[in-house]
Parts: structure tokens; sequence; C-alpha cells
């Protein structure tokens, strides 16, 4: 039986020739690039976030990999703890080491390239209690490595676990792990929300549902969980390009907070179908309507040619371009916690 090939809106490629391999590494020995900034590190607040059930917490371990609080559930989003990627060493340290993240409830796997999915990690973090959610395809490979609490998810389905709604939305990009299993499996990101149809309950899960159309109460945005001062609808993009989706995505829900990737972005004529520039990172951000951005995938792995510095340094220009409010884009350092409380409605 033929493997199924996945793909993105309106069939964008992101294939690339051997001769524009070549080219890039041509290009690459021109290049002289300043990698003395790193990405400051701050002590994680670990007696908080083991004793938090309350609050929304957001804490950056490092490029796509963040420990996330979210009404009542411990989360991590595309699990990387490795000290290396490929033969490039880790840039800095993960902001909380991986035996002192509090027992996990959920883990979303954005795509399986071996920056978003390290399995050693994986193995680490997993427990009899927690759930894996994983892109359409790639079940059957986690349950043959061994993770059989395993769910996977097409692009718009959806599932409440305890009072969490989970929803797999698209982005553009690809995967791979072998020669053979070229986008066998999908990619994207998830939006977390408050469910109304369920209590807070980490133990307790409602099947899949796909449903692409959505009926005209569940489309409607999220206005309860603002004026109760409930959490924030919270969207994980992922790893992508830029592409239409992000308007979708913010016809859909009423996002919050959005984890936004600004890195790998270099050479741009390379990159530009599976990478967001930091422009282009700031151009989905407003597109989405989402009030606050948390800049990721930057700062811990050498995947491109462009530097943290850089990708920090092109995201200021462009939000004083938009006239975007500084309080809006909320840069972490690895280890540091956004708190949002929700009867406030603040953040720390």
């Amino acid at each position: 039986m033929p493997k199924i090939r996945y793909n993105n809106i309106d069939n964008v490629s992101t294939d690339k020739t051997l001769k524009e391999f070549k080219q890039w590494r041509e290009q690459r020995r021109s290049k002289v690039k300043d990698y003395s900034y790193t990405v400051p590190k701050h002590p994680p607040e670990l007696d908080y976030l083991h004793a938090n059930r309350d609050d929304t917490s957001i804490t950056w371990i490092g490029h796509s990999t963040f420990f996330i609080q979210y009404y009542g559930l411990n989360i991590v989003t595309d699990p990387v703890w490795a000290e290396k990627m490929g033969f490039q060493r880790r840039l800095g340290a993960p902001g909380i080491p991986i035996q002192d993240i509090p027992p996990l409830d959920v883990i979303l796997i954005s795509h399986s390239h071996y920056d978003h999915l390290h399995l050693a990690s994986l193995r680490k973090l997993i427990t009899a209690k927690t759930l894996l959610i994983v892109p359409d395809g790639l079940k059957r490979k986690m349950i043959r490595k061994g993770f059989h609490r395993c769910q996977e998810m097409k692009w718009w389905d959806h599932m409440t676990l305890g009072g969490v709604k989970i929803t797999f939305v698209p982005a553009q990009h690809w995967t791979r792990r072998t020669l053979f299993d070229t986008n066998t499996s999908h990619w994207g990101g998830y939006v977390l929300e408050q469910s109304h149809l369920a209590t807070p309950s980490a133990t307790e899960s409602a099947a899949t549902t796909s449903d692409p159309d959505q009926s005209s109460a569940e489309s409607e945005k999220n206005e309860t969980a603002k004026e109760s001062g409930g959490p924030p609808v919270l969207y994980f993009v992922g790893d992508t390009g830029y592409f239409q989706g992000f308007k979708t995505i913010g016809e859909r829900f009423d996002i919050g907070v959005t984890l936004m990737p600004i890195g790998a972005y270099d050479p741009e004529w390379f990159m530009t179908s599976q990478h967001v520039t930091p422009e282009e990172a700031l151009q989905g951000f407003v597109e989405s309507g989402s009030q606050l951005m948390v800049p990721m995938h930057y700062g811990t792995f050498k995947l491109a040619d462009d530097t943290p510095k850089e990708a920090l340094d092109r995201l200021e220009v462009e939000r004083e371009r938009l006239g975007i409010g500084k309080e809006r884009i909320r840069v972490l350092g690895h280890g540091e916690t956004l708190r949002i409380h929700h009867e406030q409605g603040k953040q720390d």
C-alpha cells in the first residue's frame, strides 16, 4: 500500500534541488557571523511551577520547547533537550533541566523534524498519565517507538482534555526523519482554549472530532473565557513559512497569546517557504488578531545563517515600523516564565 504524502495549503512546495543546496553551501563560506550574543538564561521558578494550579504560565526551554501550564494541565511543546543537533552544539542550556520539569499531562508535537521531536527527551518526560498528541500519520511510528498513549490529529481536529480544548491547526512546512519518510506525516500548530463542555480534570478526555466547517456556536470567538477571567486562547504556531492560514486561524479563534517562530530564515531565497522572517512573523501575528506575541525558534541551534541578534534586531525594527506597542511583544530568556493571572487578566 503506497504511503500517504501530506501537502501544504494550495500545495505550496518546500522542495529544494541539489543545485540549490550547493548554492547555499557556497554562499555560506563567504559569510562571517557574530554569535557572541546569547539568549539570557534565567533561574527557573521551580517552586512556583510545581505548586501552580491557577495561573496560565509559559516558560521558554529553548527553540520551540515550552513548558506551559494551562487550566490545570502541565504541557510541553516539541520536547528537545538534546545537547547537539547534527554536528551543531546547542547555543544555550535548556531553560529548565529535564529532570526538574513537573509531571506532564500532555506533550504536543508539531511535526517530526529532529529539532522538534527528540525521542530521548520524550522518553525522559513521558509517564503513564502523559498523553502524546501528534500530527496525522505519526502515531504508528510513535507506537513502534514505545509511546502507546498517543493520539494523532488532522488539521482542524480538536479534542477536550479536562477543561481544555486542543485544536490542531495548519502550518506551512514539511517533514522528514529518514530518506524514505518525507511528508508521510503532517505538520501544524496547536490552539489551546478553555472548554465550556468539560470540567477541569487532567484524567478525563473526550474523543477527537474533525470539524472543518465548524458549527455556528463553535465558530464564534471565545469571549466567555475573557469575560469570566479565564485563560487566554493560546496559539503555538509550530514551524512555518508565511501563509494565509494565519488569517484563517485568527478568524476562528480569539487568540490571546501567540508563540511565534522568528529564526532560521537566512538565506531567505532558500528558507522562505518553510520559515518566516521576523517581518513575516509580525505580519502573521497581526493577521491572526493575537494580543501578545512570544518569539521562539531562535537562539538554540544553528539551523540557518541568521544569528539570534539579527532575528531580534529585525523584529524590533519591524515592530516600530508597524506601530505595534512594545508591551505586545514579550521576549523571554531561557528559563523565564510569563505568568498570566486569570482573575486580573494581567501578565508578570
